[in-house]
């Protein structure tokens, strides 16, 4: 064998290994002859024509995205700045458009994203943007598809990551809510001092209620214990004017007594001596003696007082019939 046949082997193999070339899973790649199309080559070792077929380019079908940052204003002037991240990819059966149509497809979605951006967001207020942002990234997404789907693009999803207001303006939105929020916190602390107040006023009602009952219980006792005693000084011989005078001198000595135990009481009853409590009990049985005696006095005015009004209506009745007796004796 002879050079000139290892050279044409070499030359061979060169143009065998130069024909074949392989292709990455999610990968198209575009063949071109003499710089036209030929066609669209999938994942796997495919083949070409040495010197006459080239590869113009590859188109990666995975799902790319791309992060778009507009600057617009609100309805309500404020300046806002908003991350749009939008999801894309090639369209299998439209490699052929994606990659001749579009010289930079991430330009033209770019441009897209700030002509709908900067046509919705001016019409909302900005706590709108921030409540409403799905619906800017519907809006973004719907464009797109209309537009992107001639160059053999789909948008998978479009997503507004990011709403970055102005300095001032967030520093002034922090200030309203910490106020909302001690206003709020304000108002729960109103309602629950007031809920206090009621409840204290509530028990102190019901402790005086329960300290009247208790005092009137008390009062009632005593009153029994009087009567009681009153009963007893009178089954051996003494009145009811002389047992009453006779129990508040005993219940005077009780509370002296009661009075004198404590060491350190400074409180002082005057008259504080041994006749001035003979002649509280005098003037008691005094007093009991002259009520009587006016009650008395009293109860015979008022039975003479009945009396004299019953006299005069039997005079009235008399009158009466003698009246209507001469009446009729006329008629007759």
């Amino acid at each position: 064998m002879n050079i000139s046949t290892y050279i044409i082997i070499f030359f061979g193999i060169l143009a065998l290994l130069s024909a074949l070339f392989i292709v990455k899973q999610q990968t198209a790649a575009i063949i071109e002859r003499f710089g036209r199309f030929v066609g669209v080559r999938h994942p796997g070792l495919r083949i070409k024509i040495p010197i006459i077929d080239r590869i113009a380019g590859r188109v990666s079908l995975r799902v790319l995205q791309l992060d778009v940052i507009v600057e617009t204003k609100t309805k309500d002037d404020v300046f806002t700045k908003l991350k749009i991240s939008v999801q894309y990819k090639v369209i299998q059966d439209k490699v052929w458009e994606a990659f001749y149509k579009l010289d930079s497809p991430q330009d033209q979605i770019t441009s897209y994203v700030f002509d709908v951006v900067r046509a919705v967001v001016p019409k909302m207020k900005l706590d709108d943007v921030f409540e409403k942002k799905d619906e800017i990234a519907n809006a973004v997404k719907g464009e797109l598809n209309d537009a992107m789907g001639n160059y053999g693009y789909d948008i998978i999803r479009a997503l507004v990551t990011d709403i970055d207001p102005d300095t001032e303006v967030k520093t002034s939105m922090n200030r309203i809510n910490a106020a909302e929020r001690e206003k709020v916190a304000a108002q729960y602390e109103g309602d629950a001092a007031r809920i206090l107040i009621v409840e204290k006023a509530k028990a102190e009602a019901e402790s005086k209620r329960l300290q009247g009952q208790g005092i009137a219980d008390q009062r009632r006792e005593i009153a029994r214990g009087l009567e009681e005693s009153v009963d007893v000084l009178n089954n051996v011989g003494i009145n009811s004017q002389e047992a009453s005078a006779l129990i508040v001198v005993t219940q005077h000595y009780d509370t002296l007594q009661s009075i004198g135990e404590e060491t350190n009481s400074n409180l002082i009853l005057l008259p504080n001596s041994p006749q001035a409590g003979s002649d509280m009990l005098n003037n008691m049985v005094a007093s009991f003696t002259a009520s009587n005696q006016i009650g008395e006095a009293m109860k015979k005015e008022n039975l003479k007082s009945a009396a004299k009004k019953k006299i005069n209506k039997n005079n009235d009745e008399d009158n009466k019939g003698k009246g209507d007796s001469n009446v009729n004796a006329q008629i007759d």
